[in-house]
């Protein structure tokens, strides 16, 4: 006699279906699970059927087979054993006809209880997608509200009871925010450049280089960026909470975009995703839809900011291992600070560089050529005196994300982003002649590459957006000109 009944599991970051069938045969008493379950699922075995004595029911006598389907996927983790229990339960005394309409998640201490754990966002979306209801541990939180029942149990016997139609289980509640990210675009003083910059960066999605002596100020604006960007869709904020239920982070608790700030000594799986077995996400994953701030530029590795290139123009980054190849998305905001030498004060108007020729131009190769000219906006910093920082208060975050949302609209009603705009999308929102006169007048162009010369026009319509203007002309596209140093 054999059973059937529906978790989950992840692939990469989409939740997936897995039908845990049980099988019960005649013979010498085994217990095995089989599927490519890791060390932790095949100790399941000992955890159900001490749960199930535990809660009352029978485990039975001979040969017991769990399987779980997809076969050739690889299973992790604790979170079948709810599953399993009841696969069995089913087998043993039946739980009636609706079982199918049941996702099953949650892991199981040896008196019964379902221990509380995270990632029950990845149960209420596959229930969502048959059309069932999600069955998690009680005091589950789901970070975004679904479009299905998810109910939580605090015993195996209260998920039997559930699935029998007997109790309707504790209703899970979608978190309570805890307010908006720390800081304010008010707190710098003086740089209006570089907050112009960042306002540009927020309002059309652009990666952002800055490039200063110490103490200027570029880490201070990098971590003001989420205080001015616009909070996330309800669809954004699923596709967040699963990434975070992949990367076994915490729920996101509020809708900003997410920030991520790694240290430079960080490796390149640690950043792209990897793993010995099934890959995890890396940083850039772990940033999806937000921003991931690179400090000290200049001293990651240049092999980790190559990998970064490929990730920045496409949104997503495929890992390839062994035993399996994965597709993450990566669709980043990438801002980065450096220091123009390894000293920090080449060209400071106050400090004179003490690093000798070689040193400087070997901290400047770490930086290679194709990497830099992702950067839509490249801007170099200059420390301000203390007369300067005490010249009062910035504009806040608030003021100046209503400008970013409204620049935000204008790109939603057009289906896509500023970052992501093609060249044939470009030439149709622009006053061409007047593009083509700063084309052929300005001697700083010869230099700019095609990528360049595409990323220089998103950064202009940005400006155009944030202007209120429907086309771009010789003057947005000069200040974007303006805003893409040598550096």
């Amino acid at each position: 006699m054999s059973t059937t009944v529906t978790s989950c599991v992840l692939v990469g970051v989409d939740p997936e279906p897995v039908r845990v069938e049980a099988s019960l045969s005649g013979g010498r008493t085994q217990f095995h699970i089989v599927g490519l379950p890791d060390t932790a699922m095949r100790e399941a075995r000992e955890r159900v059927r001490a749960a199930l004595k535990s809660s009352g029911f029978q485990f039975p006598d001979g040969r017991v087979v769990v399987s779980l389907s997809p076969a050739d996927l690889p299973k992790s983790g604790a979170m079948y054993d709810l599953a399993i229990a009841l696969a069995i339960v089913h087998a043993t005394e039946g739980l009636g006809s609706q079982v199918g309409s049941f996702v099953l998640m949650g892991e199981l201490s040896l008196r019964g209880h379902v221990e509380r754990t995270g990632g029950a966002m990845v149960a209420a979306s596959v229930a969502e997608r048959l059309g069932a209801t999600a069955v998690v541990p009680a005091g589950a939180q789901m970070p975004v509200a679904c479009d299905t029942e998810v109910v939580g149990v605090e015993t195996l016997r209260d998920a039997v009871e559930v699935v029998r139609g007997m109790s309707q289980g504790t209703p899970v509640v979608v978190a309570s925010m805890e307010g908006a990210p720390s800081g304010d675009l008010c707190e710098v003083a003086g740089q209006s450049r570089s907050r112009r910059a960042l306002e540009l960066a927020a309002a059309g999605g652009h990666h952002l280089l800055m490039v200063g002596p110490p103490g200027a100020g570029k880490s201070m604006l990098a971590s003001r960026l989420p205080t001015i960007l616009p909070p996330l869709s309800k669809e954004q904020q699923k596709e967040v909470a699963l990434v975070a239920a992949a990367a076994r982070l915490p729920d996101p608790r509020d809708a900003s975009p997410p920030y991520r700030a790694p240290h430079h000594s960080i490796s390149v799986p640690a950043l792209v995703g990897g793993g010995s077995g099934i890959p995890t996400p890396g940083e850039l994953t772990k940033a999806h839809l937000g921003v991931l701030f690179l400090d000290e530029l200049g001293e990651f590795p240049p092999v980790v900011l190559d990998a970064l290139r490929q990730p920045m123009e496409s949104g997503s980054v495929l890992v390839s291992r062994q035993a399996a190849s994965i597709r993450f998305p990566a669709r980043v905001q990438v801002v980065a600070a450096s220091n123009p030498c390894p000293c920090g004060y080449l060209g400071d108007r106050k400090h004179g560089c003490t690093c000798p020729q070689h040193r400087r131009e070997r901290y400047r190769e770490r930086l290679s050529g194709p990497m830099l000219d992702r950067f839509d906006l490249r801007i170099k910093v200059e420390r301000l005196g203390p007369l300067e920082l005490m010249d009062g208060r910035g504009e806040s975050s608030a003021s100046v994300r209503e400008r970013v949302v409204r620049a935000r609209a204008v790109q939603a009603a057009r289906g896509i982003l500023n970052c992501d705009l093609t060249g044939p999308q470009l030439r149709g929102l622009e006053v061409v002649e007047s593009v083509n006169a700063v084309l052929r007048s300005d001697p700083r162009l010869g230099a700019i590459t095609a990528r360049g010369w595409d990323r220089l026009r998103r950064v202009a319509r940005t400006i155009a957006d944030l202007a209120g203007e429907e086309l771009v002309d010789d003057v947005h596209v000069k200040e974007a000109l303006e805003l893409r140093d040598d550096v």
